[in-house]
């Protein structure tokens, strides 16, 4: 059985963002287009479907780490905050872009709450992701097998 532990996670959260993007009742909230990531960020994201593919970032983290809360998972989308000639500080990625994200996978039966404790992953999303892990172990696979016969 193949895991998300298994496959190389910038084609899983590709992978994952057009399986997401597919279902009707996850949508970006309107305020997406002209939101930044978080503090350390200086403009908006230049991809038409960030969106899906952070909550397949978030999915995926919370697969991995969870149970794991709100303000952890901002802490793992945060970076280092520009602060002109003093040294840089590391700072947390928006906790609402994580909040609302969260609530649509809860929404799709893809995360679970745990009281005081956090996010978990759900039964179905982890049947989810391990079988986009499939799929993508799959494609890894042939393309690998593609480039051997040359």
């Amino acid at each position: 059985m193949t895991t998300p532990y298994d496959v190389p996670p910038d084609k899983l959260i590709e992978k994952t963002a057009k399986k997401l993007a597919e279902n009707k009742e996850i949508t970006p909230p309107t305020w997406s287009e002209a939101v930044k990531t978080g503090r350390h960020r200086e403009k908006v994201p230049t991809q038409k479907d960030w969106w899906f593919i952070r909550l397949a970032a978030i999915l995926r983290k919370i697969y991995l780490k969870g149970p794991i809360g709100t303000e952890r998972l901002a802490s793992e989308f945060g970076g280092k905050r520009d602060r002109g000639s003093k040294p840089y500080h590391a700072v947390k990625g928006s906790r609402s872009i994580v909040r609302k994200g969260l609530q649509q996978l809860e929404k799709v039966g893809l995360v679970d709450t745990l009281k005081g404790r956090g996010r978990q992953i759900s039964p179905s999303g982890q049947s989810f992701l391990d079988n986009v892990s499939n799929e993508v172990k799959k494609e890894v696979s042939a393309q690998i097998t593609g480039l051997k016969k040359y």
